[in-house]
């Protein structure tokens, strides 16, 4: 028999209708909410000749532009494991999410190289009306997005929609900056709207910078977090017939983690019971949520009389 007919060479893998739902929510709610907002407020930014508007919108076209990005990874990120990704694809993920931290870049540099064009020519007060109430309009819808989102990635664990929710957040604060710099143009300054479209650009940068930061983290074998070492531990030695666990290296592969951990038990229990023990660490730590996959090594002790033991 030949030996790729004895060797299984690919994890399995099943898609979760559930999280593909969940998903397609966040598409919709991406596609629908980010779309109207570059539409409107474009439109009228372009009428207003506001800077702080046009720089808004300019960060709400990105928006549509990194769902686009954000559809196709996630799409690649659930493929089945193959012969050239026998561990899955999960690292495309963790990727998409460095595109959209570039995208929101990109953005934020032409928000602040068209507003530091403004800044020192010969800015103007920007009528009211149509920009508050696109600006204000537009912090409200980003707000809602926000929390839909939020709780979307919160329930999954994905890397991409928690970049996606940060970034709503992030421009319900550009939308709130560029709604003070055109109200400010007309009783302060008119400096005011270029300055606040510098500001949008800011915090732009910002999100984007804790985007890469996290993402960079799980394409690079980050270690995990101390609090989830120590919850491994804990579990694992819950476990009836686990003695002790002397070794847990925890680290990310793309969004979620692979733990390496040897466990201490009887060793003059039968292999069988050494087994059973085994399978049921790897099940209980496997539930864990940010846990994908657990690789246990056994470590025999042999138990002496008055209930000490030696290795």
């Amino acid at each position: 028999m030949p030996l790729e007919d004895l060797v299984i060479q690919v994890r399995p893998h099943q898609i979760d209708p559930a999280r593909m739902a969940l998903y397609r929510r966040v598409f919709v709610i991406a596609i629908v909410g980010n779309g109207l907002l570059a539409v409107s407020k474009g439109t009228v930014g372009v009428i207003s000749g506001s800077n702080a508007v046009l720089a808004d919108a300019a960060n709400s076209m990105s928006d549509v532009l990194y769902t686009i990005f954000l559809i196709v990874g996630l799409w690649l990120s659930q493929k089945p494991a193959d012969p050239g990704h026998p561990q899955g694809h999960a690292r495309f993920e963790p990727l998409v999410s460095l595109v959209i931290a570039t995208t929101m870049g990109l953005t934020g540099y032409e928000v602040i190289r068209r507003s530091a064009g403004a800044l020192f020519g010969q800015p103007e007060a920007i009528d009211l009306g149509w920009p508050v109430i696109v600006l204000l309009g537009s912090a409200i819808i980003k707000a809602i997005m926000y929390l839909l989102v939020r709780s979307i990635a919160l329930q999954i664990h994905s890397p991409a929609i928690e970049a996606t929710a940060k970034d709503n957040l992030a421009d319900v604060l550009t939308s709130a900056a560029a709604l003070v710099g055109v109200v400010g143009s007309n009783y302060l300054s008119a400096f005011l709207d270029p300055i606040a479209g510098i500001f949008v650009s800011m915090w732009i940068f910002r999100a984007a910078f804790q985007v890469l930061r996290e993402n960079l983290g799980y394409l690079t074998g980050q270690a995990a977090p101390p609090e989830i070492i120590d919850l491994i531990v804990r579990e694992a030695k819950e476990v009836h017939g686990v003695d002790d666990v002397h070794q847990v290296i925890a680290d990310y592969v793309g969004p979620q983690l692979r733990v390496d951990m040897h466990i201490d038990v009887d060793g003059d229990l039968p292999f069988t019971r050494v087994h059973q023990i085994s399978d049921a660490v790897t099940e209980r730590i496997e539930s864990l949520e940010p846990i994908d996959l657990v690789y246990i090594h056994v470590e025999p002790i042999q138990t002496v009389s008055r209930g000490g033991t030696r290795g």
